[in-house]
């Protein structure tokens, strides 16, 4: 399952993994941990197609997004805590680590969301099976035909 993966990295971490319809499949923290942990935590869930930060990427993110050779979402502006508590609060989350880091990924779904949302309904057209692959090379700046087509990507 391919993932958009929001870390909120620090002296308490966290991730949130929301699959690429934008559920919550994931979502966990622990105190003083490494690049390691968050690789292995993601691993054990699904493949990243994005890693999301809440501010601007630090070390740690830009660590992580290199493990998976992915890419990074940051917002333009860090929002609010009122804002992320009202997005965290669609999921339950309570703990305010795992809710900055599912905050991050719901900000990237919901940038990512129209092309994705397209990118299944013209799979599903072609009666393609992989839709989520299709979605994941869309993630990775593919065409839409690009990839369906799995041909190789013109921009990068």
């Amino acid at each position: 399952m391919h993932l958009i993966v929001g870390i909120d990295p620090g002296k308490t971490s966290a991730i949130a993994c929301l699959d690429l319809s934008g559920r919550l499949v994931y979502a966990t923290h622990k105190t003083f941990a490494g690049v390691d942990w968050f690789v292995e935590e993601i691993s054990r869930v699904g493949i990243p197609s994005v890693i999301a930060c809440d501010r601007e990427p630090g070390e740690m993110a830009r660590k992580i997004s290199a493990a998976f050779n992915v890419g990074i979402h940051s917002p333009q502006r860090e929002g609010s805590v009122l804002a992320k508590r009202e997005y965290a609060k669609r999921f339950n989350i309570n703990n305010p680590h795992e809710r900055d880091a599912c905050y991050a990924a719901i900000k990237a779904y919901n940038r990512f969301a129209n092309k994705l949302h397209q990118a299944e309904h013209i799979a599903r057209g072609q009666r393609i099976s992989s839709v989520d692959e299709i979605q994941a090379k869309v993630l990775e700046r593919y065409s839409i035909e690009e990839a369906i087509n799995n041909k190789t990507a013109n921009r990068r």
